[in-house]
């Protein structure tokens, strides 16, 4: 069939567009976000660390986050800190400098979704909260080649919704001005949390035991206030947790967890407890201000801050029941060995074979490297491998703790390895072992599942060995195909609790 000449003449001028289009497509800058900061959020200017997300998920959404376990490759990330960026004005932002999990422009073809928030207190790396940071709408992107997508927009146009404020519903506010602390810091340092008295406290007259719990890594006062605090509280009010007086206890800061350690970074937060807020509250409640009658507990970061006071203070404390503690023998810092002779990497063993971390349904989806590359892109303090260093490394020339391990390559740095080792729970239990074996003779209860998700039954083990080695009783317990997540599933408190009694109840 002939074509008429006229439709001729348009498709060739169809096709040469087209083909234009197509190389100019090709030709263009590899991809970067322009930012922009909505004239109507005020006049003020705004500083933070910039988060552009990029999400591979076909799924809507309301806000992007990065993602956990075997999701963690679907989001990119890049980021950059941006000072005093003004109303109306724009920053870009280019995906190759500081990005997980490589740089943006490598990133495959194909459908996307795109949001930029600006983590104004950095706290974004500690918790994922982005309640009144200025955040933009999520953009769809059909089709993108980020190797040649140039320029794209986004503006900073809503301020993520502050979490609402909610009463305080059981127990009593604690909040108590350290001196120690604040000598430390030169201005007023807190101490908070929540304060759980038993339901017949007002009417029985004696004095309780008191437990000194305190929560993971990504914890807050909030959530002891809303949760926490709540849940001790109806649990004794139906009989089933012995009448304690429970001492809920805030460990988050700028760096991430403190733990209750005494740190050049941090603050002497253990001297500060032991010496000034224990004292303090005893005056003021009636517990029983003795060692049998001070029991600790707590999970993850907390289990290891309640494994470290008793073994650090172990003529203050009667005993700690801490839950898959974070790594208590350096030997398996969650893989690698801090103690070996040369140091391995700290992303891949002498084959090359990476570190797994996170480890769900039997498998192994995200490695060590992952975690730490996508969280030193979310901010370089506040992450979980961030916050090791604020309490276990010595204070380098900039003010800032001295990194364990370089981010990119994995190589860890000698001097600051050796430092922690003050910090190795087990190391010191062995360097210690004649003074300490007798005071901590039946003290120390750890439990953690056998499929911990991050690895933390494996320290957990070496901690047994050790003390058993050095003939000092303790009890730790794996419970078989329990994780990080579900070990309380099964009735974990209230058998804590009723040990904690026990406890109390034989002391002399």
């Amino acid at each position: 069939m002939k074509i008429p000449a006229r439709l001729c003449h348009i498709l060739q001028i169809w096709l040469l567009l087209l083909a234009s289009s197509l190389l100019h497509a090709q030709s263009a800058e590899p991809i970067h976000f322009r930012v922009k900061l909505a004239s109507d959020l005020g006049n003020e200017p705004r500083s933070g660390r910039l988060l552009i997300f990029l999400s591979s998920s076909t799924k809507p959404e309301e806000q992007l986050r990065p993602a956990f376990g075997p999701e963690a490759l679907s989001v990119w990330i890049t980021a950059r800190e941006v000072q005093d960026l003004r109303p109306a004005a724009s920053v870009d932002v280019y995906g190759n400098e500081v990005t997980y999990p490589a740089p943006l422009a490598t990133a495959p073809v194909g459908d996307y979704q795109a949001m930029a928030l600006l983590d104004i207190s950095h706290h974004y790396a500690y918790d994922r909260d982005s309640s009144g940071d200025p955040r933009s709408e999520v953009i769809v992107l059909k089709q993108l080649n980020p190797a040649h997508a140039g320029a794209v927009e986004l503006t900073l146009s809503q301020i993520s919704p502050e979490r609402p404020v909610m009463p305080l519903t059981a127990g009593e506010l604690l909040d108590f001005e350290s001196p120690a602390l604040s000598a430390f810091w030169g201005r007023p340092i807190h101490m908070r949390g929540v304060l759980v008295l038993p339901p017949d406290y007002e009417k029985s007259g004696k004095r309780y035991p008191t437990v000194y719990w305190t929560h993971g890594f990504g914890g807050t006062l909030r959530a002891i206030t809303q949760f926490i605090a709540p849940r001790y509280a109806a649990l004794m009010a139906k009989g089933e947790l012995p009448p304690m007086i429970y001492v809920l206890l805030d460990e988050s800061c700028p760096g991430g967890t403190h733990e209750f350690a005494d740190s050049v970074n941090n603050g002497p937060w253990g001297k500060a407890l032991t010496t000034e807020l224990i004292p303090y509250v005893e005056h003021r409640y009636r517990m029983q201000a003795r060692p049998s009658g001070r029991l600790l507990t707590g999970h993850s970061s907390g289990g290891w801050a309640a494994l470290w006071l008793q073994v650090n203070y172990p003529e203050v404390f009667g005993g700690t029941w801490p839950t898959s503690p974070d790594p208590s023998d350096f030997r398996s810092f969650t893989g690698p060995d801090l103690h070996s002779t040369p140091l391995p990497n700290f992303y891949h063993d002498a084959q090359g074979k990476p570190w797994p971390l996170v480890r769900m349904n039997g498998q192994e989806v995200m490695s060590l490297e992952d975690y730490a590359k996508q969280e030193n892109v979310l901010g370089s303090y506040g992450g979980q491998m961030a916050s090791f260093e604020w309490v276990f490394s010595p204070r380098g020339k900039d003010g800032r703790p001295e990194p364990l391990f370089d981010r990119e390559t994995g190589v860890i740095d000698p001097e600051v390895a050796n430092a922690w080792q003050k910090y190795d729970i087990a190391e010191i239990i062995r360097q210690h072992a004649k003074t300490l074996g007798p005071l901590l003779q039946g003290k120390i209860h750890l439990t953690v599942g056998t499929e911990d998700t991050f690895h933390l039954d494996a320290p957990a083990h070496l901690l047994d060995e050790t003390l058993k080695q050095l003939g000092i009783k303790a009890e730790i317990t794996f419970l078989r195909g329990k994780t990080h997540f579900d070990l309380y599933r099964d009735g974990l408190m209230k058998q804590i609790a009723s040990e904690m009694e026990k406890t109390a109840e034989g002391a002399p």
